[in-house]
């Protein structure tokens, strides 16, 4: 149930509209918009009785149910969209966030080249890989917490947000430590306690959707995360798995705006996992920000037929600049800027 509050609602107003929340046996999540408040009852509402009473309550405009069952990640809840500002990397608002860096940190002159790159190309945040997840546990691991300390040092010298992959709900809070924004992988997309974890951190989520998931899987999985207490989430397409075989991935660009038809959470498309192939990413890039991406993420590599993972759809330097370049033309015909 959402309970949306006048423009004009008091503090205490709200305050009681919280605590008759709470007296109904459900918990009160409490949404502050530019203009109006609203609060999400979550719970079993069959067991609180009919709620719509509380519409004839002092500061209460409408109460509605939310037939989604992700209450905190529907627009109905939020009717505004979510605006998130991660050190130098802010995405939802009229500026398209650009993410980029190589799949892997492989050493310190590595990640340092490539950050000072992609900055100079247009990049506002640096991805790398410090633990990874493979298919193989043959393929490599990644450096653990030596590579968290070397996107640091790339932040230092260039002030880039750090965006990286966290494993483990015990890897939280040592990976917050170095990162601006937590990555959950498309295989811990359904890893609930990893999803829990990061919802009691205060650090950005960008939570990746599984390659079989649905986007009302996704959306439930983002639901853990905002009712953790972290309102901080960022929704990345990444290509589902289907019969087809021209592409690693098959990359679904109307998820876009489907998404934003369906929740307030800022949308980033990943257009390297969604093609496997370097020469398609520059396009599906420019797509997705004609599509209405708040955000892409690209994997970018001084020398890709050298890197240690996804080499193969991995940009060098000038191919990215190349693209930056495209892009930001793409971001102005649509009223949008990098």
């Amino acid at each position: 149930m959402i309970i949306v509050m006048r423009r004009n609602a008091t503090e205490s107003e709200i305050e009681h509209m919280i605590a008759e929340v709470e007296g109904a046996g459900l918990k009160p999540a409490t949404l502050r918009g530019t203009e109006r408040t609203v609060i999400a009852a979550i719970g079993d509402e069959r067991k609180a009785g009919d709620l719509r009473k509380l519409e004839s309550s002092p500061g209460v405009d409408n109460v509605m149910p939310v037939l989604a069952p992700y209450k905190l990640a529907s627009i109905e809840s939020q009717p505004t969209r979510s605006v998130i500002q991660a050190g130098s990397f802010a995405v939802g608002g009229p500026v398209v966030g650009m993410i980029a860096g190589p799949c892997s940190v492989e050493n310190e002159e590595q990640i340092v080249a490539t950050a000072k790159a992609v900055k100079q190309a247009g990049a506002t945040a640096l991805r790398g890989g410090a633990f990874k997840p493979r298919t193989s546990p043959y393929s490599f691991q990644g450096l653990k917490e030596d590579g968290l300390q070397m996107l640091a040092t790339a932040r230092d010298e260039t002030g880039l947000a750090v965006v990286t992959e966290v494993v483990s709900p015990e890897d939280v809070e040592l990976v917050s430590e170095y990162a601006e924004v937590l990555q959950i992988g498309a295989r811990n997309m359904q890893n609930y306690r990893l999803l829990e974890a990061c919802g009691k951190s205060h650090r950005a989520v960008l939570l990746k959707r599984g390659p079989s998931a649905t986007i009302d899987e996704l959306l439930l999985a983002a639901e853990y995360i905002l009712d953790g207490g972290n309102p901080s989430v960022m929704l990345c397409e990444r290509g589902i798995r289907t019969y087809e075989g021209h592409t690693r991935f098959t990359l679904p660009l109307a998820s876009v705006p489907y998404l934003q038809s369906k929740t307030h959470l800022p949308v980033v498309i990943d257009p390297s996992h969604g093609t496997g192939h370097a020469s398609l990413v520059p396009a599906m890039a420019r797509a997705a920000i004609a599509a209405g991406a708040d955000g892409v993420i690209v994997e970018v590599h001084p020398e890709p037929e050298h890197a240690m993972s996804d080499g193969y759809q991995t940009l060098d330097f000038p191919a990215f600049a190349e693209m930056m370049g495209e892009c930001q033309r793409v971001a102005e015909a649509v009223g949008r800027k990098l």
